[in-house]
């Protein structure tokens, strides 16, 4: 399989990035995946020489290294990795949130030549003067400040030349390595890992389309445009497309300068509220949220009102996980332990976990918080231990999930830097409450009753049709019944090379034997004093017996 794709994919780029893997000592990974193998047939060498043993730093510190070596898709899976506060450790979030976006810019003439191929005209023309400093310089984009013809400020954000295509072999080779893990390491089927790229390849894919960028930045400014609270900065169409995009210049101040908000008079008590119930409110109301309302994305603007930036990540929750998502949190705010149980076994799907063990933990976990005072309740304190609890009993939180959680505690981090005393608790009751009235209304109970009864119905009426299909095909007698186990080709591949290389053995130990026989027998041609035949048996025996153990050695067998 490593073959197929290596023949098939920039082979520079598979060495760079093993190499890269190697040296920050994750050789016996590449080893255990079959890359190394794979690439000994490509040109003979491994990418570095093992360095495993040098290696002093913790496994979360190497990944974060390695990560930020292999380049944007690479940084961009370890910032997806971040949110994944069920599946990793304190310890590894912590490092995968230190992933920085921050790269050396581009020079202003290379993106003036993006820009230009991408609106088919110079400049010039369509700006009236563009500052080559730029604001920002990310991994996928870079954004400079502009001002239009008509005397408008707006900022620039132009794709980095050549991205896309790196980007998108980076995630065939990703989609190549998840399907591997999958069936080497079975015990890592239980995080989805070939799911869990599938979502990354979307989610990164959009987010080098700049122009879904501004359509979610319109979805959201919409769905607040009664809300004078929040401004999302206005789109300028006619110059923007997938490669670049132009917004409205936001003057205001980043919630991370906390010195330029005391400076202004800003009431940063007022912020970090408005700010929380304006995402809770995209959260538990809406279904669509800015995934990524990091400080350097939010600005605090006059009349305590709030600008959000930077559309690019976004989060989506059907009104189905919406409802889970508020008996989850309802059910944490108001100690409800068999509520919180209740949700936590949906989410299990069809995982093995032992829902009475499960029950007691999340009792005894609801228990620690029982008389703890709302005003006192650290909302994001309980989602982690909530996160605990399921790396515990193995289980894994669906993708979009994930993603709230992480915005939560970012929200909540956010909060508590403005505002010492927020408390997440206090903001989220009143939504809470209310999505639990809006969910038992007699309108919502009654669409919920129509919807199931539909499924019912279009059920019962496709059974015949597929009894008799069932029937004819077992008439027909073209059943069958196909398995296709990864392990155990991998396993009769290992076998027949070792077949191969016990058949190759025993010719050789043929060719020994009859050389030896061939040398006593008296007559026939020589060589040196030798009889020429037996001599060129041994001969033809050594080459055989040199050739075996180079194939044995380059194959890993060696070790």
């Amino acid at each position: 399989m490593w073959d197929t794709l290596i023949a098939s994919y920039d082979t520079a780029r598979v060495q760079t990035l093993a190499g890269i893997l190697v040296r920050h000592g994750f050789g016996d990974l590449l080893r255990r995946l079959g890359i190394a193998r794979a690439l000994h047939r490509v040109d003979g060498t491994l990418p570095v020489e093992r360095l495993e043993h040098w290696i002093s730093e913790p496994a979360p510190v190497r990944v974060r290294h390695a990560l930020e070596e292999m380049g944007p898709c690479f940084v961009k899976l370890g910032q997806l990795l971040a949110t994944r506060v069920d599946l990793f450790p304190p310890e590894w979030i912590d490092e995968f949130s230190r992933l920085q976006n921050a790269v050396p810019p581009v020079p202003f003439e290379a993106l003036r030549r993006e820009m230009e191929e991408s609106l088919g005209k110079a400049a010039e023309v369509a700006f009236l003067s563009i500052d080559p400093a730029p604001l920002a310089a990310a991994s996928i984009a870079q954004v400079h400040r502009a001002r239009l013809p008509d005397g408008r400020e707006v900022v620039i954000k132009v794709r980095r030349p050549g991205i896309r295509p790196l980007v998108e072999s980076d995630l065939r080779l990703l989609q190549f390595a998840a399907r591997r893990m999958e069936a080497r390491f079975p015990g890592l089927r239980r995080f989805h890992p070939v799911g869990m790229v599938r979502q990354f390849r979307q989610s990164l894919l959009q987010e080098l389309d700049l122009a879904a960028e501004c359509r979610n930045a319109e979805r959201i400014a919409a769905s607040f445009s009664a809300d004078a609270r929040m401004l999302v900065p206005a789109v300028y169409w006619p110059c923007t497309n997938e490669r670049m995009n132009v917004q409205d210049y936001v003057d205001g101040i980043p919630l991370a300068d906390l010195d330029s908000l005391d400076r202004s008079g800003v009431d940063r008590v007022a912020i970090a509220r408005t700010g929380a119930q304006l995402v809770l409110k995209m959260m538990l109301r809406d279904g669509f949220f800015h995934a990524d309302p990091h400080p350097g994305n939010v600005f605090a603007l006059p009349d305590s009102r709030i600008a959000l930036i930077d559309f690019g990540m976004v989060g989506r929750l059907s009104p189905a996980r919406r409802g889970e998502v508020v008996q989850l949190l309802f059910g944490l705010v108001e100690r409800d332990a068999e509520r919180v149980c209740a949700v936590l076994l949906d989410w299990a799907g069809e995982a093995a976990v032992d829902g009475a063990e499960l029950a007691t933990d999340v009792d005894a976990f609801i228990d620690r918080y029982h008389s703890v005072p709302l005003a006192q309740l650290d909302l994001a304190r309980m989602l982690l231990d909530v996160t605990v609890l399921l790396r515990q009993h193995s289980l894994a939180l669906p993708a979009d999930l994930a993603l709230l959680i992480k915005v939560c505690l970012t929200l909540d981090g956010l909060g508590r830097r403005l505002d010492p005393a927020f408390d997440m608790a206090t903001q989220a009751r009143p939504f809470l409450r209310r999505a639990m009235i809006e969910q038992y209304r007699p309108a919502a109970l009654a669409r919920r009753g129509l919807n199931a009864l539909a499924d019912v119905s279009a059920l019962l009426v496709s059974v015949p049709h597929e009894l008799r299909r069932l029937l004819r095909t077992l008439q027909a007698g073209k059943t069958g019944v196909r398995l296709q186990v990864e392990e155990l080709r991998d396993f009769s591949r290992d076998v027949s090379h070792s077949a191969n290389r016990l058949a190759g053995s025993l010719v050789i130990a043929a060719l020994i034997v009859g050389s030896s026989i061939t040398m006593t027998v008296a007559g026939g041609p020589t060589l040196l004093g030798l009889p020429f035949f037996g001599l060129l048996g041994f001969v033809g025996a050594s080459l055989a017996g040199v050739w075996l153990l180079w194939a044995i050695f380059r194959s890993g067998g060696g070790r």
